[in-house]
C-alpha cells in the first residue's frame, strides 16, 4: 500500500524526522488558505499522486505570490498528470500539498528497503539527490552506497558514520545524521514499511538536514497492525479491479495486455506471463488465487478478469497442490454461468484432483479449450485471441 507525500511526511514527523511545514489542499480556496497560514515569501505547490517524476510533468511549482498559488492550484487540480511512472494514461490530480519554500544548499538521496536475501533493512544513499537514481546507478554506480542494518541489533553509531561519510557530511551535519538515521529506521520498522525513499534529503542554507520529498510503501500483509495507516489509503489512486481483489485477499495487479491470467502461486503466475509473451501476446494481469482459495474466491477472481475491457482471452493455469483442481473448476463454472463467457477460455489443470476438475468442466457444457501443459495452454490462447484457432 502506498500513501501520498504529505501523508508520508506526517508519519515521519511523528518519529521526529525534520520536514518542511505544509498543508494538504483539496480545493483552490484551501490551497490559498494554506499558503496564507504558512506565510511567504516562497511556496511550493505540489500535485499529490502515487507516482514519481511529478516535477518533470508540471506537477511541482515554486511560486512567490498568493496569486500564483491560486493560479497553480487552479491549473493542477483536476489535471491529468503524466510522468514516467504513470504511463501514458497519467493520473488525475485530486489533492495538492502546499509547502513552505526551502533554501537548498545540497540535494542528497536516501532510501530504505527490505533486502530479502539477507533478511535485513538495506540503506541506499547517494550524493546525487534530486536526479533519476536509476540513471545515476547506471551511469555512475560508484556514487551509490549501500549497507544493511541487522534487525536483531538495530542502528548503531557506526551506521550513522558510514552514512555521513557516504553523503559527505561532516561536523554538525554528521551530528544531525546520528539522530536522523535512527528516527527513519524506527519509522520503517515500527510501521512495517516496505520502502522509504527520500529524494531529495536536503542540506538547507543554514546547515540543517530536512526531508524535502518522501515516498513510502507499506507491507500489505502487516496492515492489520496499523489501522492508522489503513485510514490513509486513497482508493482513487488504485485500479478498481485491484481494490475488488483486495477484498478477497487475491494477489492481483492490472497490466496492459489482452490475455487474462488466473494462476495459483506467484512463481507459476510469473512463468505464465513470461510464456504468454514468448508466444507473441501480452498478459492483462498478474493474478495469484493462492494455495487455499475457496470456490467463492475463484469465482471473484474470474469476474475481476472479465471486467477488464482489454481482455480478449483467458488462460487458467493451475498446478494443484494445496489448491485442488476441482475447486478451481467449480469456481470457473459458477462464474461463467453467472456472467457469461464472451472470450476464448483455455484451461490447463494438473495435480490434486485433476481428473475431477476436468470432469466438472467437461460436463459443464462450457466452450473451453483444454491444454495439456503450460506451453500448450499459452500457444492455444494466443492463437484463439489472434484468430488462429
Amino acid at each position: 500500500m502506498n500513501i501520498h507525500e504529505h501523508q508520508a511526511k506526517a508519519v515521519l514527523q511523528g518519529f521526529g524526522v525534520p520536514v518542511p511545514r505544509g498543508f494538504a489542499a483539496f480545493t483552490v480556496d484551501e490551497a490559498v488558505a494554506a499558503a496564507e497560514t504558512l506565510g511567504g515569501p516562497v511556496w511550493v505547490v505540489k500535485a499529490q499522486i502515487h507516482a514519481g517524476g511529478r516535477g518533470k510533468g508540471g506537477g511541482v511549482k515554486v511560486v512567490k505570490s498568493i496569486d500564483d498559488v491560486r493560479a497553480e492550484a487552479q491549473r493542477m487540480l483536476g489535471m491529468t498528470l503524466v510522468t514516467h511512472q504513470t504511463g501514458p494514461k497519467g493520473r488525475v490530480v485530486r489533492r495538492l500539498y502546499i509547502e513552505e519554500g526551502a533554501a537548498i544548499a545540497r540535494e542528497l538521496y536516501l532510501s530504505m528497503l527490505v533486502d530479502r536475501e539477507t533478511s535485513r533493512v538495506s540503506v541506499v544513499a547517494s550524493t546525487e539527490g534530486g536526479m533519476d537514481i536509476e540513471e545515476v546507478a547506471h551511469s555512475t554506480p560508484e556514487k551509490i552506497h549501500t549497507f544493511s542494518i541487522d534487525p536483531a541489533t538495530g542502528v548503531f553509531p557506526h551506521h550513522s558514520l558510514i552514512l555521513s561519510k557516504s553523503l559527505g557530511l561532516t561536523g554538525d551535519l554528521a551530528k544531525q545524521m546520528r539522530g536522523l538515521l535512527p528516527a527513519l529506521y524506527d519509522a520503517f520498522v515500527s510501521k512495517d514499511m516496505s520502502l522509504l525513499e527520500i529524494n531529495p534529503l536536503i542540506v538547507t542554507g543554514d546547515d540543517k538536514l530536512k526531508v524535502l520529498d518522501a515516498k513510502v510503501g507499506f507491507d500489505d500483509n502487516a496492515l492489520f497492525r496499523h489501522a492508522d495507516i489503513v485510514a490513509l489509503r486513497d482508493e482513487t489512486e488504485e485500479d478498481e479491479k485491484e481494490i475488488e481483489a483486495s477484498k478477497y485477499d487475491l494477489s492481483y495487479v492490472a497490466l496492459d495486455g489482452e490475455i487474462g491470467c488466473m494462476v495459483n502461486g506467484a512463481g507459476l503466475a510469473m512463468a505464465t506471463m513470461d510464456i504468454i509473451k514468448l508466444y507473441g501476446a501480452e498478459p492483462a494481469n498478474f493474478l495469484d488465487v493462492g494455495g487455499g482459495a475457496s470456490k467463492e474466491k475463484v469465482t471473484a477472481a474470474f469476474k475481476i478478469i472479465t471486467k477488464d475491457p482489454n481482455v480478449k482471452g483467458i488462460l487458467v493455469n493451475i498446478f494443484g497442490g494445496i489448491m485442488r483442481c476441482d475447486i478451481i473448476a467449480e469456481g470457473v463454472v459458477e462464474a461463467v454461468k453467472e456472467i457469461g463467457l464472451k472470450v476464448p477460455l483455455v484451461v490447463r489443470l494438473e495435480g490434486t484432483n485433476v481428473e475431477l476438475g476436468k470432469q466438472i468442466i467437461g460436463e459443464s457444457g462450457l466452450n473451453v479449450i483444454a491444454a495439456n501443459d503450460l506451453a500448450d495452454g499459452a500457444e492455444k490462447i494466443v492463437k484463439a485471441v489472434r484468430g488462429g484457432a
